[in-house]
């Protein structure tokens, strides 16, 4: 029996609220196609998405999505049952699929759920609910096996973390009474109790350096790439994550927000993970980075309150710049420093770099400060996590490159 092609159920938050089905003609087929439930379960996930757009992050929005979104079409299309009629054993199966999904259930990268098209949305043909992630060194010529799909235990649990929302949400709307995903949970047979070292995705210190100096060297001979020297700097020394950098619907980073205590202190005020705003040490030694990049933007040296120019501008228009344009920016580095570092030290020593994504320099700088000896809750509070416990896997980190040097005494005989 053909396994049922999925289609996309949920468009963008901005979108989700005045869904007009006349211009999601597929959409309201699809749903119409088979019992009533299926329109009612839909409207369940509007309302549930709904609330966590109005109270979370963007970033969790389309998380939530699209685990929201996997789920009903597994129960639409898979188990054809619904949600209260569900039970621990349904939910393990549902993790069974998730576990190893159909083939033509999976896509080969992040492609945008609809289409417009003659003035309305239909589906995007490359898209599909789960995605195999292809590593950065992957040749365009060769052909991805998407078999060889298989979620992390990260993966896993922010599976069973939106379903368990989506329970406890249905019930406190009095929908649903019951949570067999919250039962299920303990009982998956995927989830691995891992006693491994958790590896810190970050560069080591020659790494950074080669980078580091690269992106500096360019800065002093092309006045173009100063913007790349203070993205990078700022992503490392103030450990941001590339969201907090760049302009979002709810926030822009304006200048504004670099403002000095009555101490002479400076601190960044960040809009951060789950809509939470905090402020951030800004030690000396990056203040020449700022002063140097405002230079090259013709403003004053220091910022002053009130400023409203974005932190990074865009190269062409006014605004900030997206992520994406960030991310560009950091990447265009990553790759320069890995082709110099091949050349000279071989393919041992710059392989990270070729790995490495622009989170990396926000637990590279997190790991040098452990390092360096910070207290880690003075740590904990300049990362922005809500339990130092988060924090701690740095310090454990750090801890085991101790504990591996230690360990290089030991002889066969």
């Amino acid at each position: 029996m053909a396994i049922p092609k999925p289609v996309p159920l949920y468009p963008t938050y901005a979108d989700l609220k005045d869904v007009n089905f006349d211009e999601y003609p597929q959409l309201q087929q699809f749903l119409n196609s088979s019992d009533k439930w299926w329109l009612k379960h839909w409207n369940w996930g509007q309302e549930f998405l709904s609330y966590i757009g109005r109270n979370k992050s963007e970033h969790t929005y389309i998380r939530f999505r699209n685990e929201t979104e996997r789920f009903l079409l597994w129960v639409f299309l898979i188990k054809q049952m619904p949600m209260d009629q569900l039970r621990k054993a349904d939910i393990l199966e549902y993790a069974d699929f998730c576990w190893k999904p159909p083939v033509s259930w999976i896509c080969l990268a992040n492609y945008e759920k609809f289409v417009f098209h003659n003035g309305a949305y239909s589906q995007n043909k490359q898209w599909a609910p789960f995605r195999l992630k292809l590593p950065k060194n992957t040749k365009h010529e060769e052909a991805p096996d998407r078999k060889k799909y298989k979620p992390s235990q990260q993966t896993l649990t922010a599976t069973f973390t939106a379903i368990i929302a989506f329970y406890k949400y249905l019930m406190n709307e009095e929908y649903l009474y019951g949570n067999p995903a919250q039962i299920a949970k303990g009982d998956c047979r995927h989830f691995i109790k891992d006693a491994q070292i958790k590896e810190v995705r970050r560069l080591n210190d020659e790494q950074w350096q080669y980078m580091f100096e690269l992106v500096l060297k360019l800065a002093n001979r092309d006045r173009l790439y100063e913007r790349s020297l203070f993205v990078i700097a700022a992503l490392k020394t103030l450990f941001l994550r590339i969201s907090e950098l760049s302009e979002r619907p709810s926030w822009t980073p304006t200048m504004s927000h670099f403002w000095e205590d009555s101490d002479g202190n400076w601190w960044l005020k960040v809009f951060g993970k789950g809509r939470k705003i905090r402020d951030i040490t800004v030690p000396p030694n990056f203040i020449d980075y700022l002063k140097r990049y405002r230079e090259y933007r013709g403003l004053t040296p220091l910022p002053a309150p009130g400023e409203n120019q974005p932190i990074v501008e865009k190269i062409r228009g006014q605004g900030g710049m997206t992520s994406r344009q960030l991310t560009r920016i950091v990447q265009d580095i990553f790759d320069k420093a890995y082709e110099q570092m091949l050349e000279v030290e071989g393919e041992d020593k710059a392989r990270k770099l070729k790995e490495a994504s622009t989170h990396w320099l926000r637990h590279t700088g997190a790991s040098m400060e452990i390092e360096r000896g910070r207290a880690l809750k003075d740590l904990s509070e300049d990362l922005g996590h809500s339990s130092m416990a988060t924090t701690d896997t740095i310090y454990v980190q750090t801890e085991n490159r101790i504990r591996a040097k230690s360990g290089k005494g030991r002889k066969v005989n």
